[in-house]
């Protein structure tokens, strides 16, 4: 069984906040002593060189379009000097020095005009976990006090041959309308499905053949509108399993595209409680399989999800990360809570995946820049520290770890105890084989490594030499 820590644990203290120092320190490069910061390395001991990304020159720096001004907060903002585009931010920034009523008003989900997500999901405002994100985005900082505040370094890595010899194709033309291919899932026949983030009426879901056409779509009709489409995965039954990480529900589709299951109650985000019959998801980011067919949901994306803690809400209590494991048919076995800090801890999953080799689970823990592991009978194992943001985890046909590495743009491969053997990517960006964030991981049988982008509506196909027609 799956560990549940305590719920009392989630009092955070100001020595617990302290403890994360010395991350932020590595991450930073800021140190006690004056010493150069370096800001490349050879190839060495197995590792290929890396170095820290500087954006190209003339390149602006991505920022979202700015927010109208909000009523209920008028007061607060010229008290605060908080004007132009970037008011909101400051004000969530000074949280606690502002009026009830422009908390109340802070805390709703921002919805811009042709925003794809509906929800009420509100921002993070009232956790300490809050940190880079307020609904807009990891590049954003709005509480400097936060455990998982740190100044972010891009490291990219060289290998050689460049992209260890893959070569970089784009044969999905996805269907117009939709936006970023946040996942793909590749089934037992090389079939792709590719979910994306798409508008009201604009299908979200698509299936291709080996060869790239188009075999379908799965619309609103079908699945309804996702909010926020996140991770998918493909079982052994060629069903494909999506999830809606504003909705708060997981959806297990058909070979053919027909809704077979839901799991959650679509809107109503909350805890798990299985004494209670409260069978709720909190943010469900990431699906992966057990070899026995068990379901694996990573719950609590971004600091979104601990924003319910002690707000009053009966159904959302424990307010942090989570791993729900369930049986192939669906019904509860255990669960870990992340708790944020410590030994075994995460601050959330925003992927996870089972190992082949010996069915322990590997968290990817994004904002903490680590992977977490556990074995197959929910004992906590190891907690790897790493250079880059480990927004995806998958194995390939191999055995092989690899992690996708967020807005760094690339996809390295690691041993088990996580150094660092090659990579494969060109940064971050829209050219050839660049990533503006990396969407989740998978294989065909041919050994290719497939991926979307959060924010390109593309997918990246990697072949290696040894399939290189």
């Amino acid at each position: 069984m799956f560990y549940a820590h305590s719920k009392n644990a989630f009092q955070y203290t100001r020595g617990l906040l302290a403890g994360c120092g010395a991350l932020a320190l590595m991450l930073t490069g800021v140190g006690a002593t004056a010493e150069p910061v370096p800001q490349s390395g050879p190839a060495a001991n197995g590792s290929p060189a890396w170095f820290v990304y500087q954006p190209p020159s003339g390149r602006p720096a991505f920022r979202m379009p700015p927010a109208q001004p909000i009523a209920e907060c008028t007061a607060d903002a010229a008290k605060l000097n908080a004007t132009g585009p970037d008011e909101r931010n400051m004000l969530m920034a000074n949280w606690k020095a502002v009026s009830i009523k422009c908390q109340e008003a802070l805390s709703k989900q921002l919805v811009r005009p042709g925003s794809i997500d509906l929800s009420d999901v509100p921002t993070c405002v009232r956790s300490v976990i809050c940190g880079e994100n307020n609904g807009q985005g990891i590049s954003w900082n709005t509480n400097p006090q936060a455990a998982n505040n740190v100044d972010r370094q891009r490291i990219e890595w060289t290998s050689t041959p460049k992209n260890m010899g893959y070569a970089i194709s784009y044969p999905y033309n996805l269907p117009a309308g939709a936006n970023g291919a946040v996942s793909v899932g590749v089934d037992s026949k090389d079939n792709l499905w590719v979910l994306q983030r798409a508008p009201v009426g604009v299908p979200a879901l698509s299936k291709f053949s080996p060869d790239g056409k188009l075999l379908f779509q799965v619309g609103d009709d079908v699945i309804g509108h996702l909010n926020k489409a996140h991770g998918m995965n493909v079982d052994a039954q060629d069903n494909a399993w999506i999830a809606d990480s504003s909705g708060s529900i997981i959806m297990k589709v058909s070979p053919e595209g027909k809704l077979l299951q839901t799991i959650g109650v679509r809107g109503k985000r909350g805890d798990w409680d299985e004494p209670k019959g409260q069978r709720l998801l909190w943010q469900p980011v990431s699906i992966s399989f057990g070899p026995e067919g068990d379901i694996y949901i990573g719950e609590g994306h971004g600091n979104e999800s601990p924003n319910d803690f002690q707000s009053g809400d009966p159904w959302n209590v424990s307010g942090a990360a989570r791993v729900i494991r369930l049986d192939k048919n669906g019904n509860f076995k255990s669960q870990i809570y992340g708790n944020m800090t410590g030994p075994g801890k995460f601050s959330y999953v925003h992927d996870l995946a089972v190992d082949p080799k010996t069915g322990d689970l590997w968290i990817g823990d994004r904002e903490e820049y680590r992977l977490v592991v556990y074995n197959n009978e929910g004992k906590f194992l190891r907690t790897i520290q790493t250079r880059n943001l480990i927004c995806n985890v998958a194995f390939d046909k191999n055995g092989n770890l690899w992690v996708g590495t967020g807005g760094d743009g690339q996809f390295v491969k690691m041993d088990r105890n996580g150094k660092v053997l090659e990579a494969i990517g060109n940064g971050p960006g829209g050219g050839i084989g660049e990533t503006g964030e990396t969407g989740y991981i998978r294989w065909d049988s041919k050994g290719r490594l497939i991926t979307g982008s959060t924010t390109q509506p593309r997918v990246t196909v990697f072949t290696p030499p040894a399939h290189r027609g």
